[in-house]
């Protein structure tokens, strides 16, 4: 188990939804090599980085300028470059590891940019990503209601283009250059069911986040402990087999 409590650091900045998987996320990255430099394919606002890491990541990239700021202003990377992931301004073998923490499954051009983050990492290096699989879908408890079109509806509202296995995975990295070492799928449907909910659940806190800047208010054990207790029995990071995301671990081919 981790020492940190990144269920806690989560819950404290974050609606709860996205804070339980963001936590089972975080505790991953603690036993995984990231030799230097690395670099965070859509590092966004840089709050997951902040929260995972005890040391700055050398170079985070965005393509949005509101995000990248904002990550600016955490003081989580040593640099921020705002760019496109099939555009980086990097030279060829650059970066000894990568990681993009999901943020692939948004991208509609995803081949181009696994292919740009081979080009830019050097041969041998890992690669760590993970995204939502079928079953992100699938499981879905309205769909079981109101069916696909729900399903479609809530694909929209989450942003996700790609919710595919490890086959099809495997067979865009292999097309980029990089070689699949692992994968496991993690956060079972009951938790995923967990996270459906907590897109209307939490829309007190998105009144928050535009009145206050802050998704919660009072980040105090007392505000937090009920949410904390209801949620960390679906904060479980052992792998599972109908698990409804899915972590890589790739590696860049050496010829």
């Amino acid at each position: 188990m981790p020492d940190k409590d990144y269920l806690y650091l989560n819950l404290r900045d974050l609606p709860y939804f996205r804070a339980l998987i963001r936590a089972v996320e975080a505790s991953f990255y603690q036993t995984l090599d990231l030799p230097i430099p690395t670099l965070d394919v859509g590092c966004g606002d840089g709050h997951f980085t902040a929260r995972t890491f005890d040391h700055p990541i050398d170079v985070g990239l965005d393509p949005w300028h509101g995000p990248i700021h904002e990550a600016g202003r955490r003081g989580t990377y040593r640099l921020l470059v705002e760019a496109d992931g099939t555009a980086m301004p990097f030279p060829d073998g650059y970066f000894a590891s990568a990681f993009s923490n999901s943020v692939l499954e948004h991208i509609p051009h995803v081949g181009q940019v696994l292919a740009e983050t081979a080009r830019v990492l050097e041969p041998g290096a890992p690669f760590y990503f993970c995204v939502p699989n079928p079953r992100y879908f699938s499981e879905l408890s309205i769909s079981r209601l109101l069916g696909k079109g729900y399903t479609d509806w809530f694909r929209r509202i989450s942003r996700v283009q790609h919710a595919d296995g490890p086959e099809i995975w495997q067979a865009r990295l292999e097309r980029a250059g990089f070689r699949l070492e692992k994968w496991w799928h993690y956060f079972s449907p009951s938790a995923m069911r967990v996270l459906e909910w907590g897109h209307y659940f939490s829309l007190p806190s998105l009144v928050a986040k535009k009145l206050t800047g802050k998704w919660i208010v009072a980040q105090t054990k007392w505000n937090l402990w009920l949410t904390e207790h209801l949620v960390r029995q679906y904060a479980s990071v052992k792998p599972v087999e109908d698990g409804t995301f899915t972590f890589y671990i790739a590696r860049k081919g050496k010829t």
